[in-house]
């Protein structure tokens, strides 16, 4: 059972993407989001700590070459149509960012994005959808996820949400969990579970290393797995179940 803690930290993740202001641009070649009401936008300066804590913990998943970012549908939502990402600034600073046929993309480092207080918009509702960390070794089939690569995403995830919550959130979750890692603290002995996406729909996950394996909790797109526990190695894989194609 999931701890009431769990839940608290769970929750700032969740809301930490607050909506801002963005500049009326109407330039044929960039992404139209003026017209777009709450569009999904993340701080640049958030970004740059997900970068930041990616190479502080890059032994996780040493053979991921960058963090990268995904576009996901939020409860229900189809893929979204014609997706553009950008960076917006000050002063009209506009740079547009190249997405690969996963909705996936890289944002760099920039010191003019930086300096123009930039953030990275999505020309897409945020209810409808988000932009997440998306960390995952090559070569690995689409069904399977390592550990590591979770442990990572966690981190860079966590890292951007501290940015973007308030700072009294920050002091007060790290004071209910004791520790400022919240991606692996335990209570009472108990391991708690991180919720992660799937790219599809899921009816079951095993969690195996070695000869060991372990059934694994899921929930319609979502797996859950205990980051935490230091028993299993970063290269212990969950291989997921797809649910069946539905027939016409």
């Amino acid at each position: 059972m999931r701890p009431i803690m769990l839940a608290c930290a769970l929750g700032a993740l969740l809301v930490a993407n607050p909506a801002a202001a963005v500049p009326g641009i109407d330039e044929p070649d960039t992404v139209k989001v003026n017209a777009i009401r709450n569009p999904e936008i993340h701080s640049y300066k958030a970004v740059l700590a997900g970068l930041d804590s990616f190479d502080r913990h890059h032994a996780l998943a040493p053979n991921v070459p960058e963090l990268r970012f995904r576009i996901r549908p939020r409860g229900g939502a189809g893929l979204p149509e014609q997706p553009r990402v950008r960076i917006e600034g000050d002063h009209d600073f506009i740079m547009p960012l190249d997405l690969d046929a996963n909705n996936r993309f890289s944002v760099p480092r920039s010191e003019a994005a930086e300096d123009e207080n930039g953030e990275v918009v999505l020309n897409q509702k945020r209810k409808l959808y988000r932009i997440h960390p998306d960390v995952r070794t090559p070569g690995l089939p689409a069904n399977v996820r390592r550990l590591g690569d979770l442990r990572l995403e966690c981190k860079t995830m966590v890292a951007i949400a501290k940015e973007e919550i308030p700072l009294f959130w920050v002091v007060a979750i790290n004071g209910l969990l004791l520790t400022r890692d919240w991606c692996n603290f335990t209570h009472k002995e108990a391991m708690p579970d991180w919720g992660f996406d799937s790219d599809a729909p899921i009816v079951g996950a095993i969690l195996q290393e070695g000869n060991r394996s372990k059934l694994l909790t899921t929930s319609g797109d979502r797996f859950s797995v205990a980051l935490g526990d230091t028993s299993w190695g970063d290269d212990a894989l969950v291989e997921l179940e797809f649910a069946p194609a539905p027939t016409n």
